[in-house]
């Protein structure tokens, strides 16, 4: 079982950076592949980026390449999302998730946290 929560959301204007953070509980949160995904009004939750248990491996939306960038610290169970050059289209309610496999699919996904919302004004 690993309990997520997220945070460092806010509002920021366009061009501006975030970081996210998200905290996991339990013991086994390096055995996991984590995935930060989104979700904005109206629409179905979109994959952002994911990262292999080690870290050695990412995976990032077309829409985020360059833009942002998934790590994570194993010591502190969490993993980050530094987010750049932000645009009014990254508005949304990011989520983190973790797997036991790295996968861009937001069904493979096992656990999730509660979200926390970004906002970026034009």
């Amino acid at each position: 079982q690993v309990q997520l929560v997220e945070s460092g959301g806010g509002l920021v204007q366009a061009g501006g950076s975030l970081r996210l953070s998200c905290a996991a509980s339990g013991r086994t949160f390096s055995s996991y592949a984590m995935g930060w995904f989104r979700q904005a009004p109206g629409k179905e939750r979109e994959f952002v980026a994911a990262i292999s248990w080690s870290g050695g491996s990412t995976y990032y939306a077309d829409s985020v390449k360059g833009r942002f960038t998934i790590s994570r610290d194993n010591a502190k169970n969490t993993v980050y999302l530094q987010m750049n050059n932000l645009k009014p289209e990254d508005t949304a309610v990011y989520y983190c998730a973790a797997d036991g496999l790295l996968s861009w699919r937001p069904y493979e996904y096992d656990y999730w946290g509660q979200g926390t919302q970004v906002t970026v004004s034009s």
